[in-house]
Order: structure tokens, then sequence, then C-alpha cells
């Protein structure tokens, strides 16, 4: 379990499904859904896996990220920033970030990169799809570009 001065504190990968495709999250020192922070071991077992896979798909970086950035850091986007978020995207997952980090209680994330080759859920061994069937979003995750995390089950 992630307790909540962990989840105030550390920035933690966490990853959900829209029951097709996968998204890769940087909490920002923000609440994480219930279901990632009720269970550290399951979470920590997505980590390992999504790391251990080879790379599937050239990313894209959001578009409007550089201007996002700017606006909020008051500097853009350079290769330090996207260096997690490309590496996750070239193993087939969307990348999201959280927009106003260590504020706890937004909710809100942006999207930093998505795949040209999305990984599959049916791509997934069994013991990994039943840990990530349990973070789960409505809609499509190809269609999101600004997250709201209290809309994940």
């Amino acid at each position: 379990m992630y307790t909540e001065i962990e989840q105030q504190t550390l920035d933690i990968d966490w990853f959900f499904t829209d029951g097709k495709y996968i998204s890769f999250v940087a909490s920002g020192a923000g609440k994480l859904p219930e279901t990632v922070a009720n269970s550290e071991v399951n979470n920590k077992k997505l980590v390992s896996y999504f790391k251990g896979l080879p790379k599937i798909s050239d990313p894209i970086v959001n578009p409007l990220l550089d201007e996002l950035l700017t606006r909020i850091f008051g500097s853009g986007v350079d290769e330090r920033y996207l260096r997690d978020f490309i590496y996750f995207t070239q193993r087939g997952l969307y990348s999201f970030d959280k927009t106003n980090l260590n504020d706890f209680i937004d909710n809100h994330y942006h999207l930093v990169a998505t795949p040209i080759k999305p990984l599959e859920i049916i791509d997934l061994p069994p013991d990994i799809l039943d840990i990530l069937m349990q973070t789960k979003i409505e809609g499509d995750i190809h269609l999101i570009s600004d997250l709201d995390v209290s809309k994940i089950t």
C-alpha cells in the first residue's frame, strides 16, 4: 500500500487501461487511484513487466507539449524530461504526466507521447492483465489529451 505521505512526496509510475490499450502515468506527487494506492506490490510488478518489454513503436510527442510546459514551468520540452515517457511509449504505452506537480488533490494530467504502434491488452500474459484490468477508464485512451484521474476506477 502507498501511504498518503508517499503519494504526496513521490513520483510514482503507474498504469491503466481502457480495455484495449495501456497507459503509463507519472504521478508527480499526485493522488493515486485507489486500485493503485492499495496494492504497491501489484504496481511494482507492472512497472517491472513494462520496463522489461522490448521496443515495438516509435513515439509521437504531443505537439502541444512544449507550449504547455513553457506556460507551467517557464521552459519547454527537453530530452531529460521526455526520457521515461519516451521509454514507455516505445514499448507501446500512451504516456501521461501530472500537469500541476506536487498538488496532491489536483487530478489533471496531460498527454506526453503516443505510440505509433500501441501495445494491446490481448498481448499481455494473464497475471499482468489481471492486475492491469483493476485500473480502468471509460472511453478510449487514444482520444485522451487531458486526463482526469478521478475518472479512473
